[in-house]
């Protein structure tokens, strides 16, 4: 396997895990909150970043490599983590809020690296940058929610 190849296969599993890791992490906000609007829209952004992962997983066969088909160690200490501060400080809908940006940031943040890594193809730079327009507009979604809610 090339170099560029085994580049764009990291990239894409790093990108997988964390994707996987917002699914998880959408799919607790969703059984977290009790406004019916926000379970639905949590579980609708579970759904859409499942999709996601399944693309990411297939880009990464077209470059040769096995993708990578659960989530990150940190997402599952991190979803652990916020299942029991939840249990012992009580759940709210702000809370959960709070918890799914936090996500949104890492998600939003991963994604904008890699579409400025110079060192991927051109052609997986494009695809992750089109996938980025979609995560950007996503945690633009939940920050907005959030400070309509401070």
């Amino acid at each position: 396997m090339n170099t560029d190849n085994h580049r764009a296969i990291k990239t894409l599993n790093d990108l997988i895990e964390t994707t996987l890791d917002s699914v998880n992490g959408y799919r607790h906000a969703a059984d977290g909150v009790s406004n019916p609007e926000l379970k639905t829209l949590f579980t609708e952004r579970a759904g859409q970043r499942e999709e996601l992962s399944r693309r990411l997983q297939a880009e990464v066969r077209t470059f040769g490599g096995e993708p990578e088909d659960d989530q990150s160690l940190l997402g599952r200490i991190h979803n652990k983590f916020a299942e029991i501060r939840g249990e012992l400080m009580g759940r709210d809908d702000s809370g959960v809020i709070d918890e799914v940006e936090r996500g949104e940031d890492v998600i939003k943040a991963r994604f904008e690296n890699a579409t400025k890594d110079t060192d991927l193809p051109d052609t997986l730079r494009q695809r992750v940058a089109e996938e980025y327009a979609s995560i950007k507009a996503d945690h633009d979604t939940i920050s907005g929610l959030k400070h309509r809610l401070d």
